[in-house]
């Protein structure tokens, strides 16, 4: 299962992300994350992305990519993976798509949540009035003002992706607005749709025929000693062989005896 989440700030992508992850045993791929990852370890796209960033830089696309390459060759990433954060643009879209294509991978479905942008303010006010309430102190990164600059920089940067993925027959869209069950519940339905997930009847199948086209023991031996019905013949060849057809038992073993008598009255009659 491969995966890309779409949707502004606040449209609870991380939530459902974490969901996949515990669903499905995928892994959820942090581009952040992965650059520091990548500059921990010390590997060579990681050292080039630690220059960059030492230098106040923006870690260009080819080097994220790059990052991205190795993250998804890792063990715990063959079951699947959720871009979280990238792309962003159509050219790093672009980018990812050769990407996967060089490593015969493709994308399983873009799904976006779509929410509406002034219930996400109103939603953020009041949860800032509430913390205010309670006496503590509001996050700087948890306010309306820092949210409105967000959204904005959304609509100008990925937005667009919106319109590539729709063209490309990939995008998929679930109404973010509704409870975190419900949207769980739809992505589920909409990655078996897609063929993303196997579904139970499926494997069910599957396991069923693998079984039915594995040899038993005991025809398997059979069959490697040629077959035991051509090495023992049966009962009714060995009669045929023994008893020509037609010919009555007990007048098989008679006709010697009256052969016998027969040459012994002519010896006394001579």
């Amino acid at each position: 299962m491969k995966i890309i989440l779409l949707g502004p700030p606040g449209s609870g992508k991380g939530t459902q992300a974490q969901r996949l992850v515990q669903r499905y045993g995928i892994v959820q791929l942090s581009t952040g994350e992965m650059l520091r990852a990548a500059v921990a370890a010390g590997t060579p796209i990681g050292l080039k992305a630690k220059d960059i960033m030492a230098g106040g830089g923006l870690v260009p696309d080819e080097v994220v990519v790059g990052i991205i390459s190795d993250r998804i060759d890792q063990d715990d990433a063959k079951n699947g993976f959720i871009l979280d954060g990238f792309p962003r643009t159509e050219p790093q879209a672009e980018a990812l798509d050769d990407l996967l294509k060089h490593k015969h991978m493709k994308l399983d479905a873009v799904i976006e949540l779509r929410v509406n942008e002034s219930a996400l303010i109103d939603r953020v006010e009041k949860r800032a009035e509430e913390t205010r309430s309670r006496g503590e102190e509001v996050r700087v990164d948890d306010t309306a003002e820092v949210l409105v600059k967000r959204l904005a920089a959304y609509r100008a940067q990925t937005e667009p992706l919106i319109h590539y993925y729709s063209e490309k027959r990939k995008l998929l869209t679930v109404d973010g607005m509704m409870t975190i069950e419900e949207v769980t519940r739809e992505i589920s339905r909409i990655l078996h749709a897609v063929g993303a997930v196997e579904s139970k009847a499926s494997k069910k199948a599957s396991s069923a025929k693998r079984t039915s086209a594995k040899p038993t023991p005991k025809a398997a031996k059979t069959a490697v000693r040629g077959g035991g019905a051509a090495k023992k013949p049966a009962k009714s060849a060995r009669k045929a062989v023994k008893r020509p057809s037609g010919t009555p038992k007990k007048a098989a073993k008679k006709a010697p005896v009256r052969a016998a008598k027969r040459v012994t009255k002519k010896r006394a009659k001579a």
